[in-house]
């Protein structure tokens, strides 16, 4: 974790600053956002740089960065890194430095969509109804799921492997669903018999359903399904 920290910290402030807030969201982090410009990690206080990215090293990420945008609209998760290069007219190794990974790519594509999807849970969490709320939340995560096709299977992949790019957003995502699942179960308005990893186990299920053609056209009955599993109101609706 420490070393795709460092990573993004040489890259791009504002990819650091959004990676931060989701690895914050989830107890016992090492991490800790302090201001604007400083981060505590692992006991040690690091000061942030102003001036991180030349403005030609910024224009160039922005432009690699919208052309994979447009490339993985196209092809989803497994759009090639070599066609994004093309496309961007840049050669692989300078993609690559941006973005050393798939799954470093991803993060940065997906970066602003996840920090409002965390950011919606806890919104929730004190605006409405237990199971209201596990409702909107399941709405908000399709939504989200549809994006980019494969993205849920990537980050299903990704959330056991702190090495992974993708790793904060996973656990920042599971330590919302946890939280307004928790919050239902206190209120009898849940199942009592699951817990975090169930609930992200089901909403990653449901998000790769809805990603295959021949399953989309069925997406709000699953997720009527789905919810009505969960939830003690078995016709709770949307």
């Amino acid at each position: 974790m420490l070393m795709v920290l460092m990573f993004i910290f040489l890259r791009d402030r504002q990819r650091l600053y959004c990676h931060l807030r989701r690895r914050t969201l989830f107890s016992g982090s090492p991490i800790r956002l302090l201001t604007g410009s400083s981060i505590h990690i692992y006991g040690s206080l690091i000061r942030l740089s102003r001036h991180l990215m030349r403005a030609d090293a910024k224009k160039n990420y922005s432009h690699i960065l919208a052309v994979a945008r447009e490339v993985v609209t196209q092809h989803g998760a497994d759009a090639s890194m070599r066609d994004i290069a093309r496309r961007a007219d840049v050669g692989l190794a300078t993609l690559l430095r941006h973005f050393p990974t798939r799954e470093a790519l991803f993060e940065a594509l997906l970066c602003t969509n996840l920090d409002a999807l965390t950011q919606k849970a806890d919104e929730l969490k004190t605006s409405d109804s237990p199971d209201e709320a596990l409702i909107s939340w399941f709405q908000e995560w399709l939504a989200f799921a549809q994006s980019y096709r494969g993205v849920v299977a990537m980050m299903a992949a990704a959330h056991t492997n702190p090495d992974s790019a993708l790793y904060a957003s996973c656990a920042a995502v599971h330590s919302a669903s946890a939280r307004l699942l928790l919050r239902a179960q206190a209120e009898g308005a849940a199942r009592p018999d699951m817990n975090g990893d169930d609930l992200f186990a089901l909403m990653t299920a449901l998000g790769w359903a809805v990603d295959q053609p021949s399953f989309a056209p069925r997406a709000d009955h699953l997720f009527h399904i789905i919810t009505g599993a969960i939830l003690t109101n078995r016709r709770a609706k949307m």
